[in-house]
């Protein structure tokens, strides 16, 4: 069994639809700006990157926009464009073979403080009854079954950033189990001030309010994360039942993956990124030289750029791979960020470029690692490595490969 992908849909701050991002990250203008969601005016961040052209009226069904959360709604529209893309119409298809995986971590936040202010201001009797669904981490798996009727194996990971990696394994499993076809993928949106409060407490967000260098990781200088929002979602098919029913050419397989737990803080152990790339790249049986780009995690935190930097030199050697950070554009969106940055490897792979930071961005020399600036890197890319971290300890690695005949 091959699990290749045939179909992505985009809904991010760099834009609506796939090559709208595209053409965004090959620009390299940031989508970063003011917070406009709420009023930022007493928060230590202020800015973000927020899907700015998304609105869901016109694009979710009207009697969805009441029961379900913005995350939600991007979701929805993600997974429709990943289906139209990969040119399937999910009822001329078995829909006990077609399965649903997503991946968040923050759930319905904007719904939720919504109903959970009127339960204080007004009570209980004013709470919403569609509060018990959309605030759940499976309300977008869900409603994205419900929608397309796919009856399958449905389910959600949370595992923060890595889970947006995670669940592209979980759908190569649930093709060898059986599913003929999964909608996978991820997408967040925790732009509400309860969804901005949760994050400021694990002290790793940037409060530098300078859009264009708030957010800067591999640099000297690097001083946190900035949030996003929005993601990706991705049509995941057995190779053989893609070619039966005479689908577009697949934009690439998934060819390897791992995860890993790092050690609690303060822990005389290891972290255990190097562990998954090396993991990951057994699993799909490639060497490490044959791998042409590894898109980082990219945290922007001094400890944790050093952490992945020095996994990244011990696996290919010193400056021995390009890396791309097209999430500098975007800030860290979560669930949504490693979905993102699987679809941008795709297209990567499909045009054969690498995308490069701006000239000017300054990377730690300290740094062992040869990330991309200046002028995007054309050549053909045949394998590419995708990096994921979670807050609490989580690591993945994917391998994605050019589709091969």
């Amino acid at each position: 069994m091959t699990a290749v992908v045939t179909g992505i849909g985009v809904v991010a701050p760099t834009g609506v639809g796939v090559e709208e991002h595209w053409s965004a990250v090959l620009s390299g203008e940031t989508a970063i700006g003011p917070i406009s969601r709420f009023d930022v005016s007493s928060y230590p961040v202020r800015l973000a990157g927020e899907v700015r052209d998304f609105t869901a009226t016109g694009q979710v069904p009207n009697r969805l926009i009441p029961q379900t959360d913005h995350w939600t709604h991007m979701g929805l529209l993600a997974a429709e464009m990943a289906l139209d893309d990969a040119r399937i119409d999910p009822a001329e298809l078995e829909e006990y073979e077609l399965a649903v995986v997503t991946a968040s971590s923050s759930g319905g936040t904007e719904f939720g403080q919504r109903e959970i202010q009127k339960l204080w201001s007004k009570g209980p009797g004013h709470v919403g009854a569609y509060q018990s669904i959309a605030w759940f981490y499976a309300a977008s798996t869900g409603q994205i079954s419900i929608r397309h009727g796919l009856r399958g194996p449905c389910g959600v990971i949370a595992s923060e950033q890595a889970g947006g990696l995670d669940v592209m394994a979980q759908a190569r499993r649930m093709l060898g189990n059986g599913s003929r076809m999964v909608v996978s993928g991820g997408t967040d949106a925790s732009l509400c001030p309860y969804g901005l409060t949760a994050q400021l407490s694990t002290g790793l967000l940037s409060r530098d309010g300078d859009s264009r260098r708030a957010f800067r990781p591999f640099a000297a200088d690097a001083c946190g994360y900035l949030p996003g929002e929005g993601g990706g979602k991705l049509v995941v098919e057995d190779a053989e039942h893609a070619a039966g029913r005479g689908a577009r050419e697949p934009y690439g397989v998934i060819a390897g993956y791992a995860a890993t737990f790092d050690p609690p803080p303060g822990s005389d152990r290891p972290p255990t990124l190097r562990r998954a790339i090396e993991n990951a790249l057994a699993d799909a049986g490639v060497p490490a030289e044959d791998v042409d780009v590894v898109f980082a995690d990219a945290m922007g935190e001094p400890q944790a750029d050093r952490q992945e930097a020095e996994a990244i030199a011990a696996v290919f050697g010193p400056r021995g791979v390009p890396v791309s950070v097209p999430k500098v554009l975007t800030g860290r969106m979560y669930a949504g960020g490693g979905a993102l940055d699987v679809i941008t490897a795709l297209l990567a792979i499909r045009d054969g470029v690498l995308p490069a930071l701006p000239e000017e961005y300054e990377i730690n020399p300290d740094y062992p690692i040869d990330v991309v600036r200046g002028e995007h890197r054309r050549l053909p890319v045949r394998t590419a490595l995708v990096l994921a971290r979670g807050y609490g300890g989580f690591n993945a690695a994917l391998v994605l490969r050019a589709w091969q005949p």
